[in-house]
């Protein structure tokens, strides 16, 4: 309750640093290449300086009295309880959707921005507007819902919010030859992410927090990670660029169709959490 928001933020600043750093290298020294090689030099970067910098952290070995060795067992016995399974399995099904925010939604900007001066050299900054959104959604917006709305309302706005995005995407695409204009309707859904990403995930690992025994707790976020940030996450890779080969015709996407399929099973995962989770008042209402 205390740390995680201050430590977590500053994942989501280094995500908006390397968007603009290579957007910097791109528009001031001609980086790009064939591949977008820049991008994987700079990452490649990142992680040996991250990896030098970790060599400098304390020395925290495990505890050689840990309450249960086998807690991850206690961890999946969360799914027995009806609401948190229905929770686990609607949050794995809406990971797979963020792949085609994460994979898909740079070729389609790409595509259609050019028409207002948005290219593959600066839009690696304008994509920063989801991260932004977030830092301010997490820091403003979700200590006012989640103490006035609870869990339930709050994690239902933040899986309608991926359709209204997806929608939105749909639409631009439909209509943006016509109207070049309407294309920044599109660039300003990115702020959206804010709503989909924190009064979702966010909110996602708080709840596991409240409903886990203490002891059990880094097991059971470690679950929720596996399955969401994990599984989920290479399952929506596969999609989304199964979704794109069979929207594709020569080299002509069709990101109408392909922004509509998320927009549906989003939608529907939204209606089905409503209808069957129910918040727990305590989590001595879960059976573990």
């Amino acid at each position: 309750q205390r740390d995680f928001g201050p430590v977590r933020v500053w994942g989501t600043i280094g995500w908006i640093m390397a968007n603009w750093i290579l957007t910097l290298l791109r528009v001031n020294y001609n980086t790009e290449g064939a591949g977008y090689i820049d991008a994987f030099v700079l990452a490649g970067v990142f992680s040996l300086t991250m990896a030098l910098f970790s060599l400098r952290l304390p020395h925290t070995p495990p505890s050689r009295e840990a309450a249960d060795p086998l807690a991850f067992r206690r961890a999946l016995a969360l799914l027995r309880d009806r609401n948190y399974l229905y929770f686990f399995l609607i949050a794995f099904v809406v990971a797979t959707e963020l792949q085609l925010y994460y994979v898909l939604t740079f070729p389609y900007l790409q595509t259609i921005g050019p028409a207002v001066g948005i290219n593959s050299e600066n839009l690696p900054a304008w994509m920063t507007i989801g991260q932004i959104a977030e830092i301010l959604t997490m820091a403003a917006l979700l200590p006012y819902a989640l103490a006035r709305w609870g869990v339930r309302k709050s994690m239902l706005l933040g899986i309608l919010a991926w359709p209204i995005r997806y929608v939105i995407f749909a639409l631009v695409w439909m209509l943006h030859e016509s109207t070049p204009g309407i294309i920044w309707v599109a660039v300003g859904s990115l702020a959206l992410h804010g709503f989909c990403y924190v009064f979702f995930f966010v909110v996602a690992f708080i709840y596991t927090d409240m409903v886990a025994p203490k002891d059990i707790r880094t097991s059971a976020q470690s679950l929720i990670n596996v399955a969401v940030l994990g599984i989920g996450l290479f399952g929506g890779s596969i999609f989304a660029g199964w979704l794109k080969e069979i929207c594709t015709a020569g080299e002509i996407t069709d990101y109408g169709t392909v922004f509509a399929v998320p927009a549906l099973v989003t939608t529907l995962c939204a209606v089905i959490f409503w209808a069957v989770f129910r918040e727990p008042d305590s989590a001595a209402e879960v059976t573990t």
